[in-house]
This record gives C-alpha cells, structure tokens and sequence, in this order.
C-alpha cells in the first residue's frame, strides 16, 4: 500500500517503536492517529506532526479499544492502515509468573490488538481494501528462559494474524506482522517485573526505534506476511 494520502492509527504512539512510526508515515505523506495513556504527551507530539490526531486510551480497557477506532473513524472518515503496537514486558520464570499479572499482560498484549482488529475490519471491508500491521516480537523464534509469558502471548499473537490473514485476503485486507528484536527504548522502563540488573544497557544496544519503524514502512507498502527486524 501506497503510504501518501493514507490515515493510519498507531497504538503506542507516545514513544519507541510507535513515536518513531508516526514521525516516519507522517513524513511519507500520511495522517496519522496517535493513541496512548499519556493525553498530554500525545498532544504534544501531535503538535509536531502535521494532520495528527491525538486519543487518549488505555488499551487495556476493551471498551476504550472500541471507541479509540470510532474517534479515528469519525475524525478522518476512514482507516487505511492500523499498526497495533502498544504493549507491555513482563520477564520472569514460568514457576513465578503472577497470575494478575500475566492476566494484565494478556488483556493489553493480546486481547487489545482482537478487539482493534475486530472494530477496524467491517471499517476496512466497507473500503474494499485496508492494511493491519501487529508487533510481535522475535523472541517468539526463540527458547528463553524468563520470558515465557510475553512470547506466549507474541506467539498467539502471531498465529491470529496468518490465519486473519487468509480469512481477509479475499476482502482486500491484508494483516502482516513485524518481528523487533531488542530495542533502544524505555520499554524495559515499563515492565511488569521488576527491572533487572543490566536491563538499561542491554537496551541501549539494541535497534533504534527508527530502524524498526523502516521495517514497519516497508510491511505497509509490501503488504507481506512476515517481516523481521533482523535477518
């Protein structure tokens, strides 16, 4: 899909991987819809991105997930693409996770982007064409120990989008997913373990935000099943 023109709603928008996307489809000609808790980090950054619409919600709320697309809805009068990104670490071994915890993990990293999907595709069928992008992560290629529960997640995740994505070919849709590895951002920051030793620097080194965000771009325009971040 062909970025110019297009309007595009982002979940996670007010840093990282989702901040970084909203700059670069912003500059590739797109209006975008910045969502997140922080309502006046996003205004401001709003502020910057021309044609940018700022909405406030927590993407844990299923209720707030629903009326997030209607207000993209009504303010643009359509939704190209949704990028859903929002989501939240959680490291710990599989003897110890936390039941709440991981129930809170579910809600926002898996439950949150189903219902998206659910509002947005009867929007993208009335279209005859839209492009939905999940974050996944490539931890879901890998064995390792102490993050069971967020690849658990990421791994159903996946399995949604490629089986959507046969179910909506036909309609015009196209669902696609991005594999980040580790990258330069505060989401270790925001984890619901505790941060650990070597957390910040390990972060530092990963990828930019910006290099995810290519990745993302080009997931759009190629309309592909799977890309990785990292070969």
């Amino acid at each position: 899909m062909n970025i110019n023109g297009k309007y595009v709603l982002i979940t996670g928008a007010s840093s990282g991987i989702g901040l970084a996307t909203a700059k670069l489809l912003t500059a590739k000609g797109a209006k975008v819809a910045l969502a997140a808790r922080s309502k006046d980090k996003l205004e401001d950054i709003s502020k910057s991105l021309p044609g940018s619409i700022a909405i406030s919600a927590d993407l844990s709320d299923e209720n707030q997930v629903k009326k997030m697309i209607q207000k993209t809805y009504k303010r643009f009068g359509r939704i190209d693409i949704l990028i859903n990104n929002a989501g939240i670490g959680y490291d710990t071994l599989v003897s110890n996770i936390d039941t709440e915890k991981f129930r809170e993990l579910f809600e926002l990293n898996l439950v949150a982007p189903i219902v998206a999907m659910k509002e947005v595709i009867p929007i993208m069928e009335q279209q005859k064409k839209g492009v939905i992008i999940n974050i996944s992560s490539g931890t879901t290629f890998m064995n390792l120990p102490g993050i069971e529960a967020y690849a658990s997640l990421k791994r159903a995740l996946n399995g949604i989008t490629l089986t959507g994505r046969a179910e909506l070919q036909p309609k015009g849709i196209s669902l696609g997913i991005v594999y980040p590895y580790i990258t330069s951002s505060n989401f270790y920051k925001n984890k619901l373990s505790e941060e650990q030793d070597g957390d910040k620097q390990r972060y530092a080194q990963g990828d930019t935000p910006e290099v995810v965000a290519e990745k993302i771009l080009k997931a759009i325009k190629s309309e592909q099943a799977e890309t990785r971040v990292r070969p």
